[in-house]
């Protein structure tokens, strides 16, 4: 194959852009998918992609194209990514295997802060960025103002900008023919060792771990012995080929350039490392690719089945998500309420949200999660340093020295009305204002230094809010800063229970542990006991509640006589219910934690 003629290329934009409906209308037009059973969203292809309108996991299809502006046919490696800020791993990992990327922007909405977010990560990449605007047949669509934002604030030039309507297929073949005219043929020679980069693994229930590569240098075919550069373990070739038309389609080889899948009777998903070097057993390279650049979870809560039996099927499960998830991180951990599960990490609270709905979807598996906290460092008075994400970790407050918090600098686009609002809402949340850059008339970038701790549970949220559907933000960790941590306990009877437990900045202590002790005493059921419920910081009470007993009529059998046989059974019933408290256990539903990650 004549690499000359084949693309490779993303398309990256903000969520709700039109990325996918842009890439469904590009395999119609090239004939990837017959006409007559089109669908929308076809790359992607989870349930929860569709019913959300989101895409999680970047999506990768061959396409063949014939040009009659060149007279040419031509090999396109499309890979479709998400939007979310909670996301930006797959976009990074994806556009690593690509010399080019259609960056697509919103008519009617213009630039939003993933645009930016996401433009400067293909820049980092020395990707050819082919910009569209989208959605011009929108009534709201104003498309000379959205011009101007992509002139002035990425530095494209006027005649480089491609108008077009997925929803239409306005601008389809003028994008196609773009990319082949504009994106580099990807370079190496089919002479040199094998290398190639491992950019993405899926589990297949027939074939196993399916592994989709990027050749960069020389050749694999169905004869060739793979190794790992870094783990060194050695594959024979099951299964090679190419993901065209929506499917599987085997190949004799992939050459340099070309993108490809293959499977090595691998049934074990933590063989397999996103950003890995594959190379030739007899004829290895000499040194590994450069991979990705490893992404720290932000965001840390615990994952406990409601059946302590499903243990063992939660572990696979999670191994095998990991295997299409590769910044999700996972470890053991036991709890004195909720028994034995699994301490995990996430880039954000969308990630935790998406990744637990596929748990219990895909593995039919039932689950409670425990309140997210970010990851602390704690200084102790003897020197070392300490990384909290739990709030069994934190050390007694006599042994810490210093407590820092991680802070993020945030990005938000705004409409220019509600800037003073938005300003307002993130000063209350602890922000320190950085800058402000006017991008039209009517938008404006502003930056923040924030507690990371602040935006990651209804952040988002509250800012569409505030910008009537409007605002985008986008976030990136930045710095440690010196802080006022506590750990806040809730105790029912007396006992801690540590699903419930957190880590925040002092001052939020008291209107927390109101929130949290007021909702947790309309969740949890009356018992046959009275159920004292407390947040506590230490051994000091910040807020209390009880839950009322069940009633028992205990003198209804007495109707008259003497008051002391009243009082008797009165006192039989007190002693009852006061051991029935002492070593009663209280019934926690499981709604009551999904309510409280919500507070």
């Amino acid at each position: 194959m004549d690499k000359a003629l084949i693309r490779n290329f993303s398309i990256i934009a903000h969520i709700d852009h039109g990325k996918s409906t842009l890439a469904d209308r590009i395999l119609e037009v090239t004939g990837a998918v017959d006409i007559r059973h089109k669908g929308d969203q076809l790359l992607d292809d989870m349930d929860l992609e569709k019913e959300r309108g989101i895409t999680i996991k970047a999506s990768m299809v061959r396409l063949n194209y014939f040009s009659r502006k060149f007279n040419k046919e031509y090999i396109l490696n499309l890979i479709d990514t998400p939007g979310h800020v909670d996301f930006t791993y797959e976009v990074s990992k994806s556009l690593a295997a690509c010399e080019g990327a259609v960056l697509v922007v919103d008519a009617g909405q213009g630039i939003e802060a993933q645009t930016v977010a996401n433009y400067y990560l293909a820049m980092e990449n020395n990707l050819q960025v082919i910009p569209v605007i989208n959605k011009i047949d929108l009534i709201s669509a104003d498309i000379e103002r959205v011009k101007k934002q992509v002139v002035s604030v990425l530095g494209f030039k006027d005649e480089e900008i491609i108008l077009a309507s997925a929803k239409e297929g306005k601008g389809i073949i003028e994008i196609l023919d773009k990319i082949v005219e504009t994106i580099p043929p990807p370079s190496g020679e089919i002479g040199n060792p094998l290398k190639a980069l491992i950019f993405d693994c899926r589990f297949d229930a027939f074939k196993g771990v399916v592994v989709f590569v990027k050749v960069i240098d020389g050749e694999i075919n169905l004869k060739t012995g793979l190794k790992m550069f870094h783990t060194g373990k050695i594959y024979k070739i099951e299964e090679l080929g190419v993901f065209k038309d929506l499917k599987y389609s085997n190949a004799d080889s992939l050459t340099c350039g070309e993108v490809g899948y293959f499977t090595a009777n691998m049934r074990d998903p933590r063989e397999v490392v996103i950003g890995d070097t594959m190379t030739d057993v007899k004829n290895p390279c000499e040194e590994a690719l450069s991979g990705y650049r490893k992404l720290k979870p932000l965001v840390f809560c615990g994952i406990y089945p409601v059946n302590p039996a499903d243990f063992p099927e939660l572990r696979d499960a999670m191994d095998k998500l990991k295997l299409s998830d590769a910044s999700f991180v996972f470890e053991p951990e036991n709890s004195q309420s909720l028994g034995t599960g699994f301490r995990c990490g996430f880039l954000g609270l969308l990630h935790m949200e998406i990744v637990q709905e596929r748990l219990e979807r895909e593995y039919n598996l039932n689950l409670i999660l425990t309140v997210p906290n970010v990851v602390y460092r704690v200084k102790t008075k003897e020197g070392g340093l300490i990384e909290v994400d739990t709030p069994a970790k934190l050390p007694g407050s006599q042994d810490i020295d210093e407590a820092q918090e991680p802070y993020a600098s945030l990005l938000m686009i705004v409409p220019v009305d509600s800037i003073e609002a938005v300003c307002d809402f993130t000063k209350s949340r602890r922000g320190v204002f950085v800058s402000n850059e006017y991008l039209s008339e009517d938008r404006v970038k502003v930056v923040f230094q924030i507690p990371l701790s602040e935006i990651i549970v209804d952040f988002y949220d509250r800012i569409k809010s505030i910008t009537r559907g409007y605002g985008s933000l986008d976030y990136e960790f930045k710095e440690y800063v010196p802080t006022k941590l506590v750990k806040l306990d809730i105790m029912l009877n007396g006992q801690i229970c540590d699903a419930f437990s957190s880590l925040m900045f002092k001052e939020k202590a008291m209107s927390r542990a109101h929130l949290l002790v007021g909702k947790l005493k309309e969740l949890i059921p009356r018992q046959l006991f009275e159920v004292a419920i407390q947040a506590a910081v230490g051994s000091q009470i910040l807020a209390s509640e009880k839950v009322r007993p069940v009633g028992k009529h205990a003198t209804s059998k007495c109707s008259g006589g003497d008051i002391t046989r009243k009082r008797k059974l009165w006192d039989i019933q007190k002693k009852g219910k006061k051991r029935l408290k002492q070593f009663g256990k209280v019934e926690i539903p499981q709604e009551a934690f999904l309510e409280v990650l919500k507070i």
